[in-house]
């Protein structure tokens, strides 16, 4: 039995879940709330970032959401969620997951809060700029229905609920390539559980008198 720690309202909250779900792992939900029980000792002990997602399987704790993903794909191996370690497909799954964790993530926060990397300075940066990023993203999600062609994995998990996110509330801009991509990857049955089940737990406002 798997234990998720998630809030109700983040960024990455569902893909946790979704990974869970594809994977078909019964779990646990805890949900804690940000400044009260994500910062108190018990939950520290779990993740001393005191940030969330996390999942205990049995003695072992996985923080970190691109190692939630990979853990997840290996340890359920009949899910199908990651190539073979002798398949030529491994060096691209890890290649496009861990792209995602580093450059699209540190990038897009980024462009979120305003930063601009001065000209000159992009080596410094690991990531170069924002739109060197996006290039390179739309190039991988073009090259077929998958980041690994027409392979699902736990990459596209990862890489297209950034995607996904980004869309919604404009830290990505909205490409053709990212629409059509991410509309194949929500519309898988672990997706749209994951997203129903993660909404029904959004506080709803009080009925108005």
């Amino acid at each position: 039995m798997h234990a998720l720690y998630q809030r109700t309202q983040s960024r990455l909250r569902r893909i946790a879940r979704w990974m869970l779900e594809e994977v078909g792992a019964p779990y646990d939900t805890t949900l804690l709330d940000y400044g009260t029980t994500m910062k108190a000792s018990a939950y520290l002990a779990i993740n001393p970032m005191g940030k969330v997602p996390a999942i205990r399987h049995g003695d072992t704790v996985v923080t970190e959401v691109a190692a939630i993903c990979a853990y997840l794909a290996d340890a359920f191996p009949q899910a199908g969620l990651a190539p073979a370690v002798t398949s030529r497909l491994r060096g691209p799954y890890y290649r496009w997951l861990f792209f995602a964790a580093g450059p699209v993530e540190a990038a897009v926060s980024n462009q979120a809060l305003g930063f601009v990397v001065p000209p000159g300075r992009e080596r410094m940066m690991g990531y170069g700029t924002y739109a060197e990023v996006m290039d390179v993203l739309e190039s991988a999600v073009s090259q077929g229905d998958y980041l690994l062609g027409d392979r699902f994995s736990a990459a596209d998990v990862y890489l297209g609920s950034h995607l996904g996110f980004g869309m919604q509330f404009g830290t990505i801009e909205k490409r053709p390539a990212f629409e059509a991509y991410w509309a194949r990857l929500s519309a898988r049955p672990a997706a749209v559980r994951a997203r129903q089940m993660d909404d029904a737990l959004i506080p709803k406002p009080p009925a108005a008198a």
